[in-house]
């Protein structure tokens, strides 16, 4: 919302304190899923509708405030950013929230570490190798993209994971791109006040 100039509230959902705030019945109404984000949108009447999931929240924002584009024109460029994202969105992501590591530790009795760093590494190799063919400033060209939104949160989820990034020097080199752009700066995942 800030690469597209939006202005917006951010209401925090703590997904640790209080047992995670994302399972209160009032977000489970709002989010059956448990997981965040969710976004409020609220017409001219002041109703509201929500919409959860990422990429679908991309994807509304695109359609809805076309300028500044998050995709490419070309159509091949357009679904390779689709791609990029897709590996993070859903190769990687899923694997390391809460909800799977609780289950593989507390169910399974296994490592639920070993288990996060195995798909995230797996997944970032991946995302290392299909973006070295399309990377420019930024993971797709010269443009931020939807691509490059996933990528940030993910980037800090590695290094909280202590995946080395030392091998995806693409990511690695996009990623610094990436850290000093306002708009990442004022929404960086550190930044959050639900980040401690």
């Amino acid at each position: 919302m800030r690469l597209k100039g939006l202005d917006y509230a951010y209401v925090s959902v703590h997904l640790v304190r209080d047992g995670g705030q994302q399972h209160a019945a009032a977000y489970r109404a709002l989010n059956p899923m448990a997981q965040v984000p969710t976004l409020e949108i609220v017409d001219d009447a002041g109703g509201s509708r929500f919409l959860g999931q990422s990429l679908a929240i991309l994807q509304y924002l695109e359609d809805a405030h076309p300028e500044p584009s998050l995709l490419p024109r070309d159509a091949f460029l357009k679904a390779r950013a689709w791609q990029l994202a897709e590996i993070v969105n859903a190769g990687i992501q899923p694997l390391q929230n809460l909800e799977p590591q609780r289950y593989v530790k507390q169910e399974l009795h296994g490592d639920a570490m070993a288990f996060t760093r195995y798909f995230v590494a797996r997944g970032i190799a991946a995302l290392e190798q299909e973006a070295r063919q399309t990377a420019g400033q930024y993971l797709v060209g010269d443009a931020i993209t939807v691509a490059d939104c996933c990528l940030v949160p993910q980037m800090q989820a590695c290094r909280r994971f202590g995946i080395d990034l030392a091998p995806y020097p693409t990511l690695a080199a996009v990623d610094a791109r990436l850290a000093t752009h306002p708009a990442v700066l004022a929404t960086h995942p550190d930044r959050q006040p639900d980040s401690e």
